[in-house]
């Protein structure tokens, strides 16, 4: 067992599903064709193209096709729907509120805005990582233009309140944006419900292929264009639609919506079998964010001295695969702004593992993950000044 690959990093990236890749697979060797062109090939593409725009509007629950934008990425999806709405609305005011958990696609754009002349109000969140409406309430002043919170955590997989955000929003004339990147695929989202007039999702996290993006934009709501050029979607986002890749993340998020209760129960049981063995054999952790309000898939932990670069490697040479937080900043040494933001100390920070566990995952590889970390982090810890120092205290 310990000579194969075993994937516990979904929330970084899932592979292509067999019935997503054989969607795609015409689009690449025999419908080829513009979908921007008259001539058939063209023309099928287009069709490929709006049915594809359909599927997705049905699978979020938005009112109409017309609503949703293809993109390259979650990344730009963020930026477009930020920097769209800043833009657009520069007349009115040039303030921006944002939550201190968010993915850096959001933060980075937020800070480029806040260096342009825009004012960025920074929402705290609870030890649990959650957002009080209630702060983003207060926050809102009148030439606030843009509320952006995301939907769920990338790291500890708290789910926010977006729909009592969205009313709050609403009430005060502001719109409201929301990464639902790593939400897509593994809980339900209904953009009506929710009342969201800007949503951002990225198809690599449903197993959908890497490199393709959607942004919801609600009717009546006006953003300017990210990217210019040529005339594509409906003026709004120049560049030659990536028609296999769009085609695959309609199937991707399709086939997420009619397996939801089955895979959120089953990454929701391996989740709680992990938690349940990994604090009965090894003391002195602290698992990060809500248990009630979480993604199914999702369990961040905090070994205490020990650092969670080590936990990885040592863990890579058993060949399982998982992360010390979010992929997009994990070449970075600094502990997790998000972990910070609940309230740990830089010290329990650095010993953080995230384990996001998908549908090709078994009770065997939970277990055997499990007997891993127990040997791991006994080593770690024989080897730790600090723990040492902790040992001699106690006694």
């Amino acid at each position: 067992m310990q000579k194969q690959i075993i994937y516990f990093d979904h929330a970084a990236t899932t592979y292509v599903k067999p019935e997503v890749f054989d969607a795609m697979k015409p689009y690449f060797t025999q419908e080829y064709g513009n979908p921007s062109s008259i001539y058939s090939i063209g023309r099928s593409n287009k069709k490929a193209l709006e049915e594809a725009r359909a599927s997705v509007a049905k699978s979020i629950g938005a009112a109409e096709p017309g609503e949703i934008y293809f993109t390259g990425s979650g990344s730009e999806s963020d930026n477009w729907a930020i920097k769209g709405a800043a833009f657009a609305l520069q007349k009115k005011g040039k303030h921006i509120i944002t939550s201190s958990i968010e993915h850096p696609a959001v933060l980075a754009t937020c800070e480029f805005l806040g260096k342009h002349g825009y004012e960025i109000t920074y929402i705290d969140v609870d030890s649990e990582g959650l957002v009080n409406s209630d702060d983003v309430e207060k926050a809102i002043r009148p030439d606030t233009v843009l509320v952006t919170i995301m939907m769920a955590n990338n790291e500890i997989g708290t789910i926010q309140p977006i729909k009592e955000i969205a009313q709050i929003c609403k009430k005060h004339g502001v719109i409201f944006h929301t990464d639902a990147v790593q939400a897509a695929g593994n809980i339900p989202i209904d953009v009506k419900d929710l009342g969201v007039d800007l949503l951002s999702i990225s198809g690599h996290k449903f197993y959908a292929p890497k490199g393709t993006g959607m942004l919801y934009i609600r009717k009546g709501v006006r953003i300017e264009s990210l990217i210019h050029g040529g005339h594509q979607e409906r003026n709004r986002r120049a560049g030659t639609e990536n028609i296999p890749g769009i085609v695959g993340f309609a199937k991707g998020l399709e086939l997420a919506n009619e397996n939801m209760e089955a895979h959120y129960n089953k990454l929701k049981n391996l989740r709680d079998r992990a938690l349940k063995g990994i604090a009965e054999r090894i003391p002195h952790i602290k698992v990060n964010g809500s248990m009630e309000k979480r993604l199914p898939g999702n369990l961040n932990v905090s070994f205490r001295f020990v650092e969670g670069e080590s936990i990885l490697l040592m863990l890579d040479m058993k060949g399982i695969k998982a992360s010390s937080g979010s992929a997009c900043t994990s070449g970075s040494l600094d502990p997790s702004h998000v972990l910070l933001a609940i309230g740990l100390p830089h010290e329990i920070a650095h010993g953080s593992l995230r384990i996001t566990f998908g549908e090709i995952n078994t009770e065997q590889e939970v277990d055997y993950l499990i007997d891993s970390l127990d040997e791991i982090i006994t080593k770690l810890r024989n080897m730790s000044p600090l723990y040492e120092d902790f040992i001699k205290g106690v006694e």
